[in-house]
């Protein structure tokens, strides 16, 4: 069977899925981040309606990234053996119960678990997404759909302090929790009713040679097993792909998490000009995922190596965030720092969307969902650092400083990815056997 070229047109029932899948991809990450961002939007009222310092505000707006990122182990896996379907309908529901009860709860404690709860509900969405798009686009055409599901958390973020800073004013902070609580669970039922998987016992000859693309394989994927799963810790790549997210996302958690409190507590604006001074540069973030995902897409393929050029995106984009967020922490000027911010967000955003679709080139078919979870296992890991660290360095010295720490932390980052991630994982290797010689 000959490879499908890159610019094959899908045909008609494999494009509708495509749309469909990245339609609802898009709706319930936007919701997602529109979740987390509840939080940083409402920084200050819940800081003083529960009397919380710095400090601790920093452990709040961190306990959701710790679960989230612990459950991104297992959670790959589970991705790879149930389907993304059902696991990420799974997820919805819980994370939006839990979204209501954050609404809900009274005391510092019980915030600090339902934000637990709210990062295992939102564990599936990603490597769930990547699965989505591994299944039904070929191998040198997933960046456009990759930044495509990646746009939405940008853009969530971007609508957050825009949509929820008026309704916290309005009323009270508790209503922002509980309508996207419910519109959460909303979103649950249509895509279960909605999303399936490719059925190969129902596609076409022409359907089945378009989804292969250029990764034609000799035989079907197997059933992920313990073994494969954990033999992917035996690669270099696994290991410099976890590093590498691990600085990325650190920055990038910086300002998701503390952003709106920076701009009232370092530069003294009002909650009114927070809301939309906050919103600027996420909307620069989608865009930065967007095209990200076109430009990805196009040096693969004019790449011998899908891995080597996406891999190349990601450490671009990192060094660009490194770059403008050091004028960022040093300008007096509120106007030029959220300039500068806007452009890591735009750089940050790309680097998402480069790395996801990097995990998609680099796993074997059957391990997309497992790698994917496991570079964003460590992502996690940095989310969960960064509001803390920000937290307390914010509170001995100032916001300078903790930007300046997390810029160095993402330069580290895209080091590791540079120098670590060198070849695809083959089969062979992922399953624990003679790994293959580089592509």
């Amino acid at each position: 069977m000959e490879p499908t070229p890159a610019s094959e047109q899908a045909p008609r029932c494999v494009r509708r899925a495509q749309t469909v899948a990245l339609t609802l991809l898009m709706v319930s990450g936007v919701v997602n981040y529109l979740d987390r961002g509840t939080l940083a939007v409402a920084n200050s009222l819940i800081r003083n309606d529960l009397g919380l310092s710095l400090g601790e505000m920093g452990v709040l707006l961190s306990a959701f990234a710790w679960s989230y990122a612990l459950f991104q182990l297992p959670i790959g896996g589970l991705v790879d053996r149930v389907g993304p379907r059902k696991l990420l309908g799974l997820g919805l529901i819980v994370w939006s119960a839990a979204q209501i009860a954050g609404g809900l709860v009274s005391t510092f404690g019980w915030f600090v678990v339902a934000r637990i709860v709210l990062g295992i509900g939102e564990s599936p969405q990603y490597p769930s997404a990547a699965r989505v798009v591994s299944n039904w686009f070929p191998l040198r055409a997933r960046g456009k759909p990759t930044g495509i599901y990646n746009s939405a958390s940008p853009l969530g973020s971007a609508l957050a302090p825009l949509c929820l800073s008026p309704l916290v004013v309005a009323f009270h902070w508790r209503s922002a929790f509980i309508l996207t609580g419910v519109l959460g669970l909303v979103v649950a039922v249509i895509w279960l009713a909605s999303y399936r998987d490719p059925d190969p016992a129902t596609l076409t000859p022409e359907e089945t040679r378009y989804l292969k693309g250029d990764a034609v394989a000799t035989k079907p994927a197997e059933m992920l097993s313990f073994a494969d799963w954990r033999a992917l810790f035996s690669n270099m790549t696994t290991w410099g792909m976890l590093i590498g997210f691990f600085g990325s996302a650190y920055l990038n958690w910086v300002y998701l998490t503390w952003l709106p409190g920076y701009l009232t507590i370092e530069r003294h604006m009002t909650m009114t000009r927070t809301g939309i001074a906050a919103s600027v540069p996420f909307f620069c973030g989608f865009f930065g995922a967007i095209i990200a995902g076109w430009f990805s897409d196009l040096i693969t393929r004019n790449s011998a190596s899908p891995v080597t050029s996406r891999r190349n995106a990601v450490v671009i984009t990192m060094l660009g965030m490194v770059a403008f967020t050091v004028p960022a922490a040093l300008v007096e000027s509120n106007t030029l720092a959220i300039v500068c911010i806007s452009v890591v967000i735009f750089f940050a955003n790309a680097a998402s969307a480069c790395s996801w679709s990097l995990a998609t080139a680099a796993a074997p078919a059957n391990r997309v969902g497992s790698l994917g979870a496991i570079q964003n296992f460590g992502a996690f890991l940095g989310s969960a650092l960064a509001p803390i660290f920000t937290g307390y360095i914010a509170q001995a010295w100032s916001f300078v400083p903790a930007l300046l720490t997390g810029a160095a932390i993402a330069f580290v980052g895209a080091m590791s990815y540079l120098f670590l991630v060198r070849k695809p994982i083959e089969s062979e290797t992922a399953s624990g056997g003679a790994a293959r010689a580089p592509a």
